[in-house]
């Protein structure tokens, strides 16, 4: 099943997933803010998400351009590296349980979740999956 996400979309049709998440998370993000200050920021309704999933037993690993999301995520169990490359991680993807794919060009940014001409789509079935895992198993290590 494939469901398209556009520009607001993002975080109303994201969350669920990741409050359903049973066991996993992976995330490839080009630029990822937190937004400590402002709880109501739909960032940061996302990245709070993410925090209860990790209270919750979610092994949840990420890579990212933003060293200080490295350090902000790590401080709340979220295990994030950057790469140490000089090649920059463009893509935008999450994979939840190994069994949902969550692709496009959202960053996890005010910008993305509110003004920008966004698109993304969520695929739930494991036959795309595959791929998709070994991309993230590549670049995380």
């Amino acid at each position: 099943m494939i469901t398209p996400v556009i520009g607001k979309e993002f975080p109303e049709k994201v969350i669920p997933l990741i409050e359903e998440a049973k066991t996993s998370i992976k995330i490839v993000v080009f630029d990822w803010r937190w937004y400590p200050n402002d709880p109501g920021n739909p960032v940061q309704l996302f990245n709070q998400a993410l925090v209860r999933a990790v209270r919750r037993g979610v092994d949840i690993k990420a890579i990212s351009n933003m060293q200080d999301i490295v350090s902000v995520a790590n401080s709340v169990g979220i295990k994030v590296r950057k790469l140490a490359t000089k090649n920059l991680i463009h893509a935008k993807m999450m994979i939840i349980d190994n069994e949902i794919l969550i692709l496009g060009s959202h960053n996890y940014t005010q910008s993305a979740f509110t003004m920008n001409q966004e698109v993304s789509i969520i695929i739930k079935g494991r036959e795309y999956l595959e791929r998709f895992c070994k991309f993230f198993e590549h670049l995380y290590g």
